[in-house]
């Protein structure tokens, strides 16, 4: 495993993270990062057309059994930040309208600002590399 990837959390410490993720997305206080360094986010979101109310009840189903590891920030002036793998199994339909189950990779970062907390899934795509499950 990549050693940046940290597995060193109590089952009770990841609970509490995805309890503030899902508040944000409950609250509507969350956005898919969907720019032009997110390609592959666009794509996944295309290919399976997940609309946003399917988009928003797929990150709520997500379990504690999904993390996977956090990982440091390296964006330049966002180093401080600490981003959370969950790695749930999702069913979709894809573009030929077959249901399959999809290895589902997303990333996400908990922002404490000045109006309050807010998510940002910063991936949302088919898992492209290993992971490890902390909590399987």
């Amino acid at each position: 495993m990549n050693p940046h990837y940290n597995q060193n959390y109590s089952r009770e410490e990841i609970e509490n993270i995805l309890a503030k993720i899902k508040e944000c997305i409950s609250a509507g206080k969350y956005t898919i990062s969907l720019n032009e360094r997110r390609q592959e986010n666009i794509d996944f979101i295309n290919e399976y057309n997940i609309r946003s109310d399917r988009q928003k009840s797929i990150l709520m189903q997500i379990k504690v059994e999904d993390f996977c590891h956090s990982l440091q920030n390296t964006k330049i002036g966002y180093e401080y930040e600490v981003l959370y793998v969950f790695v749930p199994q999702v069913q979709l339909f894809n573009a030929e309208g077959k249901e399959e189950l999809v290895a589902l990779y997303t990333k996400f970062n908990v922002l404490n600002l000045p109006s309050g907390r807010k998510t940002v899934v910063v991936s949302f795509h088919k898992r492209n590399k290993p992971i490890d499950y902390l909590f399987r």
